[in-house]
């Protein structure tokens, strides 16, 4: 997998979602807590905000990274959903990322996001497994802010399209976006095949 064009393709699919939904979608709960679908596209559109803004939300927030998140995601999310699908498609392409964060935390941030839109409004937009693997590494081995490795203790978490596989414990098989998902806390459901 190109990491790079991976991306991409995961920002341009992110925008067209954001681009078919209606008025009363936008306005929809997504899997992030206290967060409408707005909110979520609000804050994948900051992606590449200036260094000066992103370390201005740091130094408001009181340097609490939860709270600058949601902070900035709810200021953005006022602009109109035709602006915020504009700012998503003028990610592609785009390489600039927060700062204290990997080439891999932008293809995390929207293959997640782009679910935790998706399947609360009922749409199915699939994962590709060996870009869903890459995001999980990273979650796999970041403490913070996924806790990942705790949140599945005692659980092997195989995948079941893609050579990947974590943990130790009862086994775990699902699609490599669902595991993905476990691993930053979007899916509580355990029942898949054993």
């Amino acid at each position: 997998m190109e990491l790079d064009a991976a991306i991409d393709t995961a920002r341009r699919d992110f925008a067209e979602l954001l681009a078919g939904l209606t008025p009363e979608q936008w306005e929809q709960p997504s899997l992030c807590a206290g967060w409408r679908v707005r909110e979520v596209a609000a804050h994948v559109a900051l992606t590449a905000a200036p260094l000066l803004t992103q370390v201005s939300a740091v130094v408001r927030s009181g340097f609490r990274f939860d709270r600058m998140v949601d902070a900035t995601a709810r200021a953005n999310a006022a602009k109109p959903p035709e602006r915020l699908v504009e700012e998503v498609r003028a990610l592609v392409g785009v390489r600039k990322r927060p700062p204290g964060t990997t080439p891999v935390d932008p293809l995390n941030d929207v293959l997640v996001h782009t679910q935790d839109v998706a399947r609360p409004l009922g749409i199915t937009v699939s994962l590709d497994p060996e870009a869903a693997a890459t995001a999980a590494d990273l979650v796999w081995k970041r403490p913070f802010p996924f806790r990942a490795q705790a949140r599945v203790q005692g659980r092997e978490l195989i995948a079941t399209d893609v050579d990947w596989r974590r943990g130790s414990g009862e086994p775990l098989e699902a699609p490599m976006g669902e595991l993905l998902l476990i691993l930053t806390g979007r899916v509580v459901r355990t029942d898949y095949a054993q």
